[in-house]
């Protein structure tokens, strides 16, 4: 009997502690996809840009042409739907649905971008969309942009990846022809390098640039994934419940 009641103790926390993968991700993708609270943050962002654009124009000096620069995956475009999807189907990514999605320039506004964009347009600010989408994605991206008339979807401003997810040589290129009054992203490797990419203590260098958030840096909600993400794992090749394991094991508890 004592052997069947310590069987049974052992086994009550794996129940009761292990989720699956996809499980470990679906209030996450529930809250971007029906939370007020979302909506609200995104609107604040884009809020905050529209003032923070206004200063950034009065102290222009530069004799660039202005531009924005914005990121396209749940910055401007919300691919919560791709997200549920996965989800649905027991899993927390895979690069062949990815593409499968893309291809349907299904995605949806993300709450305050378009406005935004078009008010920037209306101050004769260009906007360069700087994402880290293949160049397989590039003719469906651009068709996606134009459905709803966001400004400048066009060759010219939408720079997608090729070969790197290192937006920064990307942005450094822009900074050749324009002036740069903002950039707006859910990553903070949207804005700069130092954050994730040079292998410093990414906290230490949000505290360092905080009076750039909200001015220069404007964050959009994404709680479904990002380079946050990356640091939480050891070992290489993790399959999905390796990765769900050591991301309980990493939680705060007291």
């Amino acid at each position: 009997m004592k052997k069947y009641i310590f069987t049974l103790l052992a086994v009550i926390p794996c129940f009761a502690f292990a989720q699956s993968p996809a499980r470990d991700y679906t209030n996450a993708v529930l809250w971007q996809q029906t939370s007020g609270e979302y909506r609200a943050l995104c609107f604040q962002a884009y809020n905050f840009a529209r003032l923070s654009l206004k200063e950034a124009l009065w102290a222009d000096t530069s004799k660039k042409p202005n531009c924005v620069i914005v990121d396209i995956d749940e910055t401007v475009l919300d691919n919560s739907a791709f997200q549920g999807h996965e989800i649905k189907k027991g899993l927390s990514y895979l690069p062949e649905d990815w593409t499968e999605w893309t291809s349907l320039a299904q995605a949806d506004t993300v709450p305050g971008a378009l406005a935004f964009l078009k008010f920037a347009a209306s101050k004769n600010i260009e906007t360069f969309y700087v994402s880290n989408r293949d160049e397989k994605d590039y003719t469906a991206t651009l068709k996606n942009l134009q459905h709803f008339g966001f400004p400048y979807a066009d060759d010219a401003h939408l720079v997608v990846s090729k070969g790197t997810s290192n937006k920064e040589p990307r942005r450094q290129k822009i900074n050749e022809t324009h002036n740069i009054l903002l950039l707006c992203g859910d990553n903070l490797s949207d804005f700069a390098n130092i954050f994730y990419r040079e292998n410093k203590n990414t906290l230490d260098q949000v505290n360092a640039s905080q009076a750039l958030f909200g001015s220069k840096y404007i964050v959009l909600p994404n709680p479904m994934y990002g380079d946050w993400e990356k640091p939480l794992y050891q070992g290489e090749k993790l399959s999905d419940k390796d990765k769900a394991k050591q991301r309980l094991e990493r939680l705060k508890s007291y």
